[in-house]
């Protein structure tokens, strides 16, 4: 067999002295507070049929894309797609790509120039951390959530006059569930000329009107250089889109290697994206038994919960289908995380490196199909471990 590099072989055997080693775990029939189908979608046999039916009305009896969409892949449902998502998000258009991961480093490789300045949130995903890597721009970060530090840090940079600013953050945070003043942000990046990107992964299908996103629910499309949607969190499927301008989705199509070089989503795909968003445009904010309003019930009840049994000091303050309890050190949190696996609940324990040392945690996912008596048995259960 051919020899393993030996500084690969030190690193992995790092991780397990660290207890961060990362395997593959195996589907299990535990409680679901660990996933991110917070609307049910991944798992609904309607929208399933209903993605055939797509297929069906469209004539399409093709399995995949044949090639990159700048080739043979530009299958009719693209066209059909982008514009249902752009109409839905109120944007001048949208170009969906491969997965979130491919977005984010489709725009950030593509986008800034040499000379142009980057300043992303210290807790921007990776995905994001990636692509600013790959861009000739020179990045910085700011503290978290931190509208002061960014003024500080742009204060203390002086670019050249030519130099475009980008503005980085999330409208909620994966690993901390929180989220920015957006307006705020807004605001200033308006009245400096910079331009502000926005990813929206863990708000659209969960905050505001239809689900449609915190930037929709606070009214500030206009004020947004770009958003990226992924789909394989509340929407249940999988791709991701960039929304922006025209000009926006003409240059990613000539620039964006992620987007030129790669295959196509399928048809399949595609008429799925085009499913989960029709499901999400039926709601109404009346309707009882939505996805939607079940979803926000839970969040209401959850955060109710953690007051009742005097867990908030644990937890980071969030509205989100996403709550983080701070447990210190990987041993301690992975223990509280199996015993309650070990109870009948899929929670998981986030370890450093993926979070900063001393911020360990476990990552509590609400869904609409959660009910109110396993949250609250899942919470009465937390309190016995942290308290």
């Amino acid at each position: 067999m051919h020899k393993f590099p030996l500084k690969l072989e030190k690193s992995l055997e790092n991780r397990k002295q660290q207890n961060a080693f990362r395997e593959l775990g195996n589907s299990n029939n535990l409680i679901d507070f660990a996933s991110n189908d917070y609307l049910g979608f991944a798992g609904n046999a309607e929208l399933f049929s209903k993605t055939q039916r797509i297929l069906e009305e469209y004539n399409i009896l093709q399995n995949g894309a044949t090639g990159s969409r700048l080739l043979s892949g530009n299958h009719k449902l693209y066209p059909v797609a982008e514009k249902q998502i752009a109409d839905f998000h109120k944007a001048d258009a949208a170009l969906i790509f491969n997965s979130g991961y491919d977005a984010n480093i489709g725009f950030f490789s593509a986008i800034p120039q040499k000379g142009d300045l980057i300043f992303y949130d210290e807790l921007a995903h990776a995905s994001i951390r990636d692509g600013i890597r790959m861009s000739n721009a020179k990045a910085y970060k700011f503290n978290h959530n931190d509208l002061e530090d960014l003024k500080k840090r742009l204060n203390l940079i002086t670019s050249e006059t030519n130099s475009e600013i980008y503005i980085v953050t999330e409208s909620v945070f994966s690993m901390d569930g929180d989220s920015p003043d957006l307006k705020a942000f807004a605001n200033f990046a308006e009245e400096r000329d910079y331009h502000l990107v926005v990813d929206e992964a863990h708000a659209v299908g969960v905050s505001g009107e239809k689900g449609k996103g915190l930037i929709q629910d606070l009214g500030l499309e206009k004020m947004v250089f770009a958003r990226i949607v992924t789909f394989g969190k509340a929407l249940g499927v999988h791709g991701a889109v960039i929304l922006g301008s025209e000009l926006l989705v003409q240059y990613l199509v000539n620039f964006s290697r992620s987007f030129i070089y790669t295959t196509a989503l399928s048809p399949h795909s595609i008429a799925a994206i085009i499913t989960a968003y029709e499901s999400l445009e039926k709601y109404d904010s009346s309707e009882f038994n939505s996805e939607l309003k079940l979803l926000q019930e839970n969040i209401l009840f959850f955060n109710y919960e953690l007051d009742r049994h005097d867990l908030q000091e644990y937890f980071i303050e969030s509205t989100s289908a996403i709550h983080c309890c701070i447990v210190s050190g990987n041993d301690e949190v992975k223990n509280i995380a199996n015993q309650i696996q070990n109870k009948g609940f899929n929670v998981k324990a986030i370890l450093s490196p993926t979070v900063p040392q001393g911020k360990e945690r476990l990552r509590f996912c609400l869904h609409s199909y959660n009910s109110k008596e396993e949250i609250k048995d899942l919470l009465e259960l937390l309190a016995t471990f942290i308290k």
